[in-house]
């Protein structure tokens, strides 16, 4: 979400307000030209630090608001809240970029998700690291579950009023995802690990511009991010999904080119960090302010560095994958680069070996290639993002010499060799490097991401178990994974196996039980229509809906049998509404599997629809899902 978690945060409601802080913006711009131009940098030290996102979990595998609890549990100041109570973040501490830093960031990230994982079990629930939970649902997205915390408030209040209406999500992969939502909390499906490097200020632009160069290709490999809302979508669904959940611009604008708030960029930076800030300002509105500012100018002539508030803040709301940070360490001023698209997990020495990966590769590409500026095109750098993004280890990468190569053989052939070389001129210890760089390998050369566990894991585990158990299989054998410290390469395929997820956890919804694949008529259609389905698809019941998905009625195959008995051989086109039940009983995705039961045999019925606050069909539930259920609870009970 940004770096703004210790300001005094608030939304504009007038535009003196706006005018306050644009004034502020300005002031911090010209203390960076000033710092910049007199070279105030620390620019003798190189360190790298990170930030692990993660999941909290219940034990059926959902989403659990234990945020704030592990937080007070913990009470470690390495960790912080995210926008939704069921994340959590802990921010490591930088360290310098030499020796055995790697094992040392390893060390720690292992250490805070340890302790956030005995809160997480103290309080019946469990840690996952992914980039988006395999369990999450709609009803997953209400404010209700948003962390209570005014800058997250103003965030939603300021995007809401900018975009004009609705968020529109589509995201197309193997299946597709079509839907619309209110709220910001959209960004709270993803979770991420974040790698920072600090670099000097005159040295920014090379190392910038070789960050974008490399992020397709470290992508590729880190992809764990397939699943979203029960779809199979990108191999990192997270890019697509972050960019539509913030986005602001107008659909009506379309001839217009206007950035989305989630970007790669639009070029190459040629001379300093102060060409991502102009871009920053001139593009993007501010969306939230603070009460006071400082006068950066009067902190430098005091002698000490000025905080850059209003800049950080308004930064804070633009994301770019590879974002300039500007920080302060021992009194002195630095500048980092942050990247923001390596998802959470599998496990931690994924992650750090993902963060070797790329910090090998920013040292190694610096010293071998220098500024690809001026030899490869910021559009194929851009094109390669989104390529890597969907596709991950499939993708066709194209290169600086001009070539165009499967993604593991530039890997394996060009990539691991050079950062190698760059993480040995930084003199980090040999045994990190073959290690952390080995996972990598044996990652790319099984051509195994967690993004590609997961879909073969599901594969398997559909031939015989339904979605909700399937996708509950991910996230029980991911957590059970993760624990044992294994990296993703070793872990067999997942296996609904678990059996310390008692039928209330699993089953407790409906929602986790009802079928979603529908066929439907209209009520203005024939009723002989509905009767051929039926007999075509061996269906017992056919729900009726508008052109809204409205639900207006059901049809069962008792009363198509006894209305087929009363017509005889008379050919008469009688409509869908006529014989329908204008009337049936429904539910809603939350209600207890339980209460479902008890409603079916109170009143007598094999089938209860699903519809959801606005009364749209969302998905059935009948008697022969249950009965299947409790068969396959049975066989598992006699098994142990």
């Amino acid at each position: 979400m940004g770096s703004m978690g210790d300001f005094n945060v608030n939304s504009y409601r007038d535009e003196e307000q706006l005018r306050l802080f644009t004034k502020a913006l300005l002031r911090d711009m010209q203390a960076l030209e000033y710092m910049l131009k007199n070279d105030m940098f620390e620019n003798d030290r190189q360190r790298i630090g990170a930030e692990q996102e993660m999941f909290l979990v219940d034990r059926a595998m959902r989403p659990a608001n234990l945020g704030g609890r592990i937080l007070e549990a913990v009470e470690d100041s390495h960790f912080t809240p995210e926008l939704a109570q069921f994340n959590l973040e802990c921010n490591l501490d930088p360290l310098d970029f030499h020796g055995d830093c790697l094992a040392k960031l390893e060390r720690q990230n292992n250490e805070l998700v340890n302790k956030a994982r005995v809160a997480a079990r103290e309080a019946g629930g469990h840690v996952v690291l992914t980039g988006i939970l395999p369990t999450l649902e709609m009803e997953d997205m209400s404010l209700d579950n948003m962390t209570p915390n005014p800058r997250y408030y103003a965030l939603n209040d300021a995007l809401a009023r900018m975009r004009g209406g609705d968020f529109q999500l589509r995201i197309k992969g193997i299946d597709e995802l079509q839907l619309t939502h209110g709220t910001i909390m959209l960004e709270a499906c993803n979770t991420s690990y974040q790698v920072h490097l600090q670099v000097s200020a005159n040295q920014f632009p090379l190392h910038y511009n070789l960050a974008q160069l490399i992020a397709a290709p470290v992508l590729s490999c880190a992809v764990n991010s397939p699943i979203l809302f029960a779809k199979r979508l990108w191999r990192e669904t997270r890019l697509a999904l972050f960019q539509q959940s913030v986005d602001t611009r107008s659909s009506e604008l379309h001839l217009r080119e206007m950035m989305p708030r989630v970007m790669f960029g639009t070029s190459w930076v040629k001379d300093s960090v102060v060409e991502l800030y102009r871009e920053d300002i001139a593009r993007f509105r501010s969306l939230i302010g603070a009460e006071n500012y400082e006068s950066p100018m009067e902190a430098i002539a005091a002698g000490r560095p000025p905080l850059l508030n209003a800049l950080r803040m308004h930064t804070g709301t633009i994301y770019r994958w590879n974002r300039a940070c500007y920080g302060i360490s021992a009194g002195k001023p630095h500048l980092r680069i942050e990247n923001r698209l390596l998802p959470a997990g599998p496990s931690v020495v994924d992650e750090i070996a993902n963060a070797a990966f790329w910090l090998g590769l920013m040292r190694g590409m610096a010293e071998e290639y220098g500024d690809p500026r001026g030899r490869f095109e910021f559009d194929d750098a851009k094109n390669n993002l989104l390529a890597a993004a969907r596709l991950g280890l499939d993708a066709q990468l194209r290169w600086v010499d001009h070539k165009t190569y499967p993604t593991h053989d530039l890997i394996l052939t060009v990539l691991l060799p050079l950062a190698r070389r760059g993480l040995e001129s930084r003199q980090v210890d040999e045994a990190d490097i073959s290690r952390l760089l080995g996972v990598i390998r044996e990652r790319v050369t099984q051509e195994k991401t967690g993004a590609q566990w997961m879909l073969s894991s599901a594969v398997e585990m559909r031939r015989t178990a339904n979605v909700s158990e399937t996708l509950s299989a991910l996230v029980s054998c991911s957590i059970h994974n993760q624990e044992t410290g294994a990296p993703l390469h070793e872990w067999p395929l997942a296996e609904v196996c678990d059996t310390s997820m008692s039928w209330s956890d699993q089953y407790e919804r409906i929602s986790s039980l009802m079928n979603t694949d529908l066929f439907t008529v209209r009520q203005t259609e024939l009723v002989d229509l509905a009767a051929n389905m039926m007999d075509w698809w061996h269906l017992r019941h056919i729900p009726v809906e508008d052109d809204d998905h409205i639900l207006v009625g059901l049809l069962t195959h008792r009363v198509l049998m006894r209305f087929a008995f009363n017509r005889g051989s008379e050919d008469v086109q009688v409509p869908v509404s006529e014989v329908m039940d204008a009337h049936p009983i429904c539910v809603s995705p939350e209600t207890r599997t339980l209460d479902a039961i008890a409603l079916m045999r109170q009143k007598k019925i094999s089938c209860l629809p699903v519809v959801d606050a606005k009364h749209r069909l969302i998905g059935l539930i009948t008697e022969d899902i249950l009965m299947g259920i409790a068969a396959r609870l049975l066989e598992q009970k006699l098994k142990d």
